[in-house]
């Protein structure tokens, strides 16, 4: 009999789903011949680029798996099109991406998954001025798709990123606006709930840019400077805020603050000689890609007991992380050469991510829920009680 685990999705509802035996397994999401790169995934949908032909020509485009519903297809055609598809984020249904709409000239597009037999794609960027240049690096979650927007000099030529938004209520009809369009770059956008983080250079190096987008028409955006060092590549969930600090000399470490405290400090979660970047944040969860054995493996760390873990540590690479609930996937190289990068995923349970510091009584399997898992453990050791020695008796 498999017991029952809740799945706490801080991006989407919590889920119901079989035990998997504790020790993180590494699987394959979708074995291919062919490269994949640069996973997402909320609540079960497992979002990829993949290298493959489209009407006899290779280039870039998006697929997904749903690993909650075994009768979806497999893969979910996202955007299987002429020219390059690329860099694809994933919330519930909804499936944002950058679409190649000519040389130099990146849009962002969203696919509806609701029928992963007959998806529907909308172009969101759609307002004068937006289909030129580039917007690159989408972020989604509730209704809200964030990217960063290419602005070319026409004097100088030179070119400087701000953040644009859409809100994407009614995805055939979206509402496009500017969350951080000042001087210099604001790049690598992110965005939970009704905040939209970023990563700006405006101070002359990296600092953390924050602004409210349900404040459309009277945005306040404000920086989380943070040392003299640059900080980059942030993410956020609840009011975690994770990032990366370059140190120098190719030493970076993941850092995170609670914004709901006004005066509450960064701190470190790991702190080595070496590079941890990529982070990514669900509920009380981190993850990343770290190089502290001279090749880049997946790591995470418990915000709640203040605990790292190994995820996927392995001779080859693995590198950009995401998570959802209990469920990382990432970019894995352990089959190369004879087959490319493929996305592998991991499903995490135990005490080690557990949510709360000290298990409540009854709970037997130290994961911080009383369930039909913690009935089975007591009937069998209820059954054991009246073996010999008396220690086959637990507490």
């Amino acid at each position: 009999m498999n017991a029952l685990r809740a799945m706490f999705v801080c991006a989407a509802a919590a889920r119901i789903l079989p035990a998997v035996t504790f020790g993180f397994e590494a699987f394959s999401v979708y074995p291919s011949a062919q490269t994949q790169q640069f996973p997402d995934v909320d609540n079960g949908v497992v979002v990829w680029q993949q290298y493959v032909q489209f009407e006899g020509v290779w280039d870039w485009d998006i697929f997904g798996v749903d690993l909650l519903d075994a009768s979806a297809p497999k893969p979910i055609d996202v955007a299987w099109l002429e020219s390059d598809q690329q860099r694809p984020a994933v919330w519930n249904r909804s499936v944002v991406w950058q679409h190649e709409y000519a040389a130099d000239d990146m849009d962002i597009y969203l696919t509806d998954i609701t029928d992963p037999d007959a998806p529907v794609r909308y172009l969101l960027n759609a307002q004068p001025g937006q289909y030129e240049n580039n917007q690159t690096e989408p972020a989604i979650h509730g209704n809200t798709v964030v990217w960063q927007h290419e602005y070319i000099n026409p004097d100088t030529l030179e070119a400087d990123w701000d953040i644009y938004a859409a809100d994407a209520t009614d995805p055939a009809a979206p509402y496009v606006y500017r969350p951080a369009e000042f001087w210099y770059n604001q790049q690598a956008p992110a965005v939970w709930r009704d905040t939209v983080v970023w990563q700006d250079d405006d101070s002359g190096k990296w600092d953390i840019g924050i602004a409210d987008v349900w404040l459309k028409n009277d945005l306040q955006d404000r920086l989380y400077v943070y040392t003299d060092l640059n900080q980059e590549t942030p993410a956020i969930c609840d009011n975690w805020l994770v990032f990366a600090v370059d140190y120098g000399g190719g030493d970076y470490d993941i850092h995170a603050v609670n914004l709901s405290g006004s005066d509450e400090p960064a701190y470190s979660l790991v702190d080595l000689p070496s590079a941890q970047i990529n982070p990514d944040i669900s509920g009380h969860l981190v993850v990343w890609q770290d190089n502290r054995d001279g090749n880049w493996d997946i790591y995470g760390y418990n915000l709640i007991t203040q605990t790292e873990f190994a995820i996927a540590v392995n001779p080859a690479d693995q590198t950009h992380p995401a998570i959802s609930g209990g469920l990382v996937v990432w970019e894995d190289t352990r089959q190369a050469p004879a087959k490319p990068s493929q996305i592998y995923a991991a499903w995490l349970e135990g005490s080690v991510v557990a949510d709360c510091p000290i298990p409540p009584a009854g709970d037997l399997d130290n994961n911080c829920r009383i369930n039909l898992a913690d009935i089975i453990l007591m009937a069998e050791n209820w059954l054991a009680c009246a073996l010999e020695p008396p220690s086959a008796c637990t507490p």
